[in-house]
């Protein structure tokens, strides 16, 4: 309530004071990029709480195995939704009882390797986006398989919702019971869409304040801070490769929307790495999904996730650099 009441104060003043005209327009076109995908999310995620048991996604996301991270990883690729539209799914299938690694494995795969950004990717990049492609995979598959590690060793917070499932369920069965079970009618049609909508709703009273959140602060950055700034100070130099990674925690609101920011640095400075920071520090230090991160799975989640993941995105930076100067 309170962050919809200053948007509309900002975007009120916009038309009175000259200096607020540019942040209205960036935040009509962060709008434009991320309505599509956000509002695909939370539909997602309904019809999962709706149509999706419990045991369905515990029985495949909560093991304790090296499968279950790699599985996570391969559906954050399939997952066509930015960095914001699969946070709603993300934050789905953990109230459905994945665990955490999962969870953390889906998160870091699906913004910067999901199918409609590899495309976009190659456009811009040529072959050596396979090599973003790639290390973000890297990154996701590294930073779930030390919190599988982490969780053994009691470091981070057990998701309660996780359904106990008896070792001869199979989903097959289960689907196939449901299946025949189920009466195509006008009533159930209607009382299905009202689940639907129920958990859409429920997942967007969890998940829209922190992408407001989000949209104000980098629509205020892109508003106030001039593009020649990141041109001068995000060279491939270690102090330029912090700073792009500083700035991609204020900027990244959409994958769609920085993939060209991303080209763009590489076009000015030639660093590869520096291109591959933006794109996944932004994933692993944007505070609306470590915010959920933190309110939701747990701040121990949270915390860790900052220090797996960041040293693995600095240092593949670096190599990155390194390996253009030849």
């Amino acid at each position: 309530m309170w962050l919809s009441a200053c948007l509309v104060l900002l975007l009120a003043l916009s038309y009175w004071i000259d200096a607020l005209k540019s942040f209205r327009h960036m935040f009509v076109s962060y709008a434009r990029i991320m309505l599509v995908p956000v509002l695909l999310g939370l539909l997602a995620g309904g019809i999962i709480d709706h149509f999706i048991p419990r045991e369905y996604i515990s029985r495949y996301l909560a093991r304790k195995t090296k499968r279950t991270v790699f599985l996570a990883a391969g559906l954050g690729f399939l997952a066509s939704a930015c960095s914001h539209g699969v946070i709603a799914l993300a934050m789905e299938i953990h109230k459905k009882g994945a665990s955490g690694p999962a969870v953390i494995s889906f998160l870091l795969a699906s913004p910067w390797a999901n199918l409609p950004v590899t495309f976009l990717m190659i456009g811009f990049f040529g072959w050596k986006a396979w090599i973003l492609i790639l290390s973000a995979i890297t990154v996701a598959l590294t930073t779930g398989l030390a919190f599988q590690l982490l969780d053994r060793k009691g470091l981070i917070e057990v998701n309660r919702h996780t359904a106990v499932t008896d070792p001869g369920f199979s989903i097959r069965q289960d689907l196939m019971r449901r299946w025949s079970g189920y009466k195509f009618s006008f009533q159930q049609l209607r009382d299905d869409a009202r689940g639907v909508l129920r958990g859409t709703r429920e997942l967007a009273g969890m998940v829209l304040g922190w992408i407001l959140f989000g949209v104000i602060l980098a629509s205020l950055a892109g508003a106030f801070i001039p593009s020649r700034a990141f041109q001068a100070y995000l060279g491939p130099s270690i102090g330029g490769l912090l700073a792009t990674i500083a700035a991609a925690a204020v900027i990244e609101v959409c994958s769609e929307g920085t993939s060209p920011l991303a080209f763009e640095i590489y076009r000015q400075t030639g660093a590869l790495g520096n291109a591959f920071a933006f794109l996944m520090g932004g994933v692993v230090t944007d505070y609306t999904e470590l915010g959920l991160v933190w309110t939701r799975i747990g701040p121990r989640t949270a915390l860790w996730t900052i220090a797996l993941t960041l040293p693995q995105v600095f240092f593949m930076a670096l190599i990155f650099n390194q390996l253009g100067k030849f």
